[in-house]
């Protein structure tokens, strides 16, 4: 399949949402407790099971790449600090959500596993005590990993715990490269601890992998591309490294002059996606994903069931997402809510007995159909207009007039096709996927002066 056309890629190479949310999270304003209540009260989806998030922002060393929001230190007393916050507010929030089973069950960060094996099974027991979780065989029970901070035995800690998929970083494994953003990490240790997970029983695993870092050359990513196929995960991720040092201050220890040209950058994308979806090793999920054909996310997508939210691709969808810890976004019913990003005050909020969320946003009508064309497409790449009709009271041609007169741009390129009966993207499409879904974002224009990072 040509899933890359270097000339259209370098002509829609433009910054652009990533979608794991609609509207962005540029949109969120001041919202309330009494908000973040009302929206569990009123939501569609009361009846239903849940998802947790779980944010632990700890790490020990600094990734100078990494835009995330992180605590570094290498002070485990935090941990304890922090853990004792959160069972406060799973406490604040388990009361009103009532007995609600959790299918899906995700921590992220920062290093989950900068948490001892007897924090890890602490705060699982602690979740338990006030939520139902699936069984192990139904559920879907993640946690992020550093294979820098694990072992064998660990991994058998984590599915003892009852984690029964792991997501782990590598970024790339070639020593210059390695070395040039502070992450050193051999190809040995992280082959033992996927073994480790597949002998324990994990029933998925999962990589992320970024391009655009310094010293990295088409050759040399080929070469991390042959251990990366020799490991085999069920789930590849491959993201652009976006250098904007002005925001994430790490990045100011990454050298300009270091980093692949755009010109190369595109060439290293290309190898990327050919590379991987040769002999149908893994299929393209779409954006920055790659799947095993029998992987449960390739599995969804053929079936229409696929979903997105704030960890990327999920097989679950309409169901209400609860976050916790700090930066946390949780989505229930029509609502975004997201807790403080300061540690100083989450603790003030948790020690009066508040929710600590700080910002969000309340969809209207217009939004939850824009939203719902937008997660179409940039889950399946195809939407039928009979469908949002039915579903939304509408007429999608009247409706969207402006917006389907827009995408003639992309029909020109033959990234997709227009029909009396909906919108159809092709292979090339794919790649391109977040700017097609850029002309339905009604916000974009009142974020200008914004900076979303690069869509390729």
């Amino acid at each position: 399949m040509n899933y890359v056309d270097l000339s259209l890629v370098r002509k829609y190479d433009v910054s652009g949402p990533r979608y794991t949310s609609y509207p962005t999270a540029l949109q969120f304003g001041e919202l309330t407790e009494s908000a973040y209540v009302a929206a569990i009260d009123r939501s569609p989806n009361r009846d239903k099971d849940i998802s947790l998030y779980f944010h632990i922002p700890f790490c020990d060393t600094l990734c100078y790449y990494c835009a995330c929001n992180k605590v570094v230190t290498r002070d485990k007393t935090k941990a304890e600090a922090y853990l004792k916050l959160l069972y406060r507010e799973i406490e604040l929030k388990a009361k009103y959500l009532g007995d609600r089973t959790v299918s899906q069950l995700h921590w992220g960060g920062g290093t989950p596993t900068f948490l001892s094996d007897e924090q890890i099974q602490r705060l699982m027991n602690k979740i338990r005590e006030h939520f139902e979780l699936w069984s192990d065989e139904s559920g879907e029970f993640s946690i992020e990993i550093d294979p820098r901070t694990v072992d064998a035995d660990r991994i058998h800690a984590l599915r003892k715990a009852g984690f029964n998929r792991l997501s782990m970083g590598i970024q790339d494994f070639n020593p210059t490269v390695q070395k040039a953003v502070n992450r050193i990490q051999s190809f040995e240790a992280t082959q033992a601890v996927v073994k480790a997970a597949r002998d324990c029983g994990f029933r998925s695993t999962s990589v992320d992998l970024i391009y655009g870092l310094p010293f990295q050359t088409v050759e040399s990513v080929n070469r991390t591309l042959d251990q990366i196929i020799e490991l085999s995960p069920d789930r590849i991720s491959i993201y652009n490294y976006a250098h904007l040092p002005d925001r994430f201050m790490p990045q100011k220890r990454i050298n300009l002059v270091d980093l692949p040209t755009a010109e190369n950058k595109l060439k290293i994308l290309k190898l990327c996606i050919e590379k991987l979806t040769a002999n149908n090793k893994y299929l393209y999920i779409g954006m920055d994903h790659f799947a095993k054909p029998g992987d449960e996310l390739a599995i969804a997508q053929k079936e229409g069931t696929l979903h997105r939210n704030f960890q990327g691709y999920s097989t679950f969808s309409d169901r209400d997402l609860i976050a916790f810890g700090i930066t946390g976004i949780s989505f229930i019913g029509n609502v975004y809510a997201q807790n403080t990003k300061q540690l100083d005050e989450y603790e003030r909020s948790i020690g009066m007995d508040r929710l600590p969320v700080e910002k969000g946003v309340v969809i209207d009508d217009d939004d939850l159909i824009r939203k719902a064309v937008i997660m179409a497409l940039i889950c399946h790449f195809k939407l039928e207009f009979a469908k949002v009709d039915e579903r939304f009271g509408i007429e999608f041609t009247h409706y969207f007039k402006n917006e389907l007169g827009h995408l003639r741009q992309f029909e020109e390129d033959d990234l997709l096709e227009v029909t009396s009966d909906g919108i159809y993207v092709n292979d090339k499409g794919r790649l391109l996927i977040r700017n097609i879904c850029m002309s339905f974002d009604r916000h974009l224009k009142q974020v200008a002066g914004q900076r979303f990072s690069k869509a390729i």
